[in-house]
């Protein structure tokens, strides 16, 4: 496993995933980047693939040049660069081919190394870079994607994601039914700030997180008159206070006091705000890079290649293709150890990710705080929601035969519950096979009564020998369609991710207990949302 070493790297960046001809020059031991961009700007609707692929063609060759000029002016090596770094995925097909051919004959030209960069995982490392965090947990907002990863021995890993679309795509799909143009973020962001809040669907599971259901929403309040500034002012906080709950998450499960934003949609100084207070709120450090390595760049290509070629991750050129599909997850962390975040024990008063929990005399009180990130209206409903669901739902699990807490009381007005105490530690800190076995046996028992947990993380599950109890039923629903149980499955197996080396065979053994005592159908819809790849562009 290597260092991050790059003392005296210089590198040459080349970035072309989807609407961005970028290069960038890199010198670590100036700590200096200096970045030319050429965009992308369709004259209707979305991003057109061809188009995009058309751009990339002519104005590559033009950024690239214009920053090796600059490397050439600024040393007297010849070459003028230690190595070539390109982005070899995720995003449009057309368009990476063209950035890695680029990439290739300008590497053979100069007779360099070249480096091939995960673009996601470019977008946090850039992040931590400028920080100086340790060990954070990242939120990438961008176009298309839109997941939270945390590092764990060796790998990024994807803690949560969107179900369905990128949170910027979901967005422009919006504004491109009102008739706006491209990009549709930063019109959204201005008309919000004439508008009025309106309740709009707020899809949180885990830390996976929807938008299908409140674009849809946006677009009937439109079509029946409301006016687009209050739809906007709603999707803002709805959207966004969605992602800074499952960062928050994030934080609470991994222990990690740290965060980063990355992303084109980070620019957003709504989600930054929300983000601040987020953290703020819980004494963690929140950092938001500059709005030039938010949006797609080649210097946070550059930067992640020199860290690469500093721990001797090069790729040859006959290994060199894309992969339009590229998961931060499937990426060897070469140039930093196998450390993971630190991990907080257990006292008198734990913060979670939205209530904090009190332990009086053998008995949990748990009160739901106001979240200081959200709409005092989008707050208060939520709050009310959930503390009247886990309540119900604890009850209804244990009825079915599911270990859970007794609930002793619930005062809807202040959000609180008072639940008996069960278990000696959370199953974070209690990892074995036996125990995630019966986890998925009771998800499975949940699911034939006709309701889902809605959040099985290591962290709401309680051990006490091999008895394991489930906890925190907020986020919990009825609902008979498989994907809905499939969605337990999914979120149990993050979270294992998130706090496990050994977390692909306990993902295996969740899959197997579930389906000795569960539906089999729900197994194979767990498998395509596995395998759906969300981080197209």
């Amino acid at each position: 496993m290597g260092t991050e070493t790059d003392d005296g790297v210089r590198v040459l960046g080349i970035e072309g995933t989807a609407w961005a001809a970028s290069a960038a020059l890199y010198d670590s031991a100036t700590g200096t980047v200096e970045i030319e961009t050429e965009a992308y700007l369709p004259e209707s609707g979305g991003i057109h693939p061809r188009e995009a692929a058309e751009h990339m063609a002519e104005q590559i060759p033009t950024v690239v040049e214009r920053i090796l000029d600059r490397a050439r002016e600024t040393t007297d090596s010849d070459p003028p660069v230690d190595c070539v770094a390109f982005s070899r995925g995720p995003g449009l097909g057309p368009c990476l081919r063209l950035a890695g051919t680029s990439a290739r004959a300008l590497a053979q030209r100069l007779d360099v190394p070249l480096v091939g960069v995960n673009h996601m995982v470019a977008h946090l490392e850039i992040g931590r870079h400028l920080s100086g965090f340790d060990s954070p947990v990242c939120l990438n907002a961008s176009g298309a994607n839109a997941h939270i990863l945390g590092y764990r021995d060796g790998r990024y890993r994807v803690l949560g994601e969107t179900m369905d679309t990128g949170v910027g795509n979901a967005i422009d799909k919006f504004t491109r039914h009102v008739g706006w143009s491209h990009p549709g973020g930063p019109k959204v962001e201005e008309a919000a700030k004439d508008g009025q809040y309106v309740d709009l669907p707020y899809v949180v599971k885990g830390m996976d997180f929807s938008f299908s259901g409140i674009m849809s929403a946006a677009k009937q309040a439109y079509d029946a008159g409301t006016p687009v500034e209050d739809i906007c002012c709603g999707l803002q906080e709805t959207i966004f206070a969605m992602l800074t709950e499952v960062s928050e998450r994030a934080l609470a499960l991994t222990g990690s006091d740290e965060l980063v934003l990355g992303g084109g949609v980070g620019q957003n100084d709504r989600l930054q705000s929300m983000l601040t207070s987020m953290c703020d709120q819980r004494g963690a450090s929140f950092f938001a890079p500059e709005d030039r390595f938010l949006r797609d760049n080649a210097g946070m290509i550059a930067v992640l290649g020199a860290k690469m070629y500093g721990a001797g991750d090069t790729v040859s050129i006959e290994a060199s293709a894309v992969d339009s599909d590229f998961r931060p997850d499937e990426v060897p962390v070469t140039w930093r150890g196998s450390e993971s975040a630190v991990r907080r024990t257990m006292d008198e008063l734990v913060q979670g990710a939205e209530s904090q929990v009190r332990f009086e005399d053998g008995r949990v009180v748990k009160r739901r705080h106001e979240r200081a990130y959200r709409h005092p209206a989008l707050d208060e409903r939520l709050r009310r929601e959930r503390t009247r669901t886990e309540a119900r739902l604890t009850s209804q699990a244990r009825r079915a035969g599911v270990p859970t807490p007794v609930v002793r009381d619930i005062d809807t007005a202040e959000s609180t519950l008072t639940l008996q105490y069960v278990g000696d530690s959370d199953l974070r800190d209690g990892l074995t096979e036996q125990r995630v076995r019966a986890v998925a046996r009771q998800l499975a028992t949940l699911h034939g009564a006709g309701f889902v947990h809605g959040d099985p993380t290591t962290r709401n599950v309680r051990v006490d020998g091999d008895t394991v109890f489930l906890i925190d039923f907020g986020l919990g629903y009825y609902s008979d369609d498989p994907e809905d149980y499939a969605m337990d499955l999914h979120v149990l197996g993050q979270s294992l991710g998130g706090t496990d080396d050994d977390a692909d065979r306990l993902r295996e053994a969740s899959i197997d207990a579930y389906r000795n005592v569960g539906d089999d159908n729900v197994v194979t819809t767990l498998r395509e949302i596995e395998g759906r790849g969300r981080y197209q562009s």
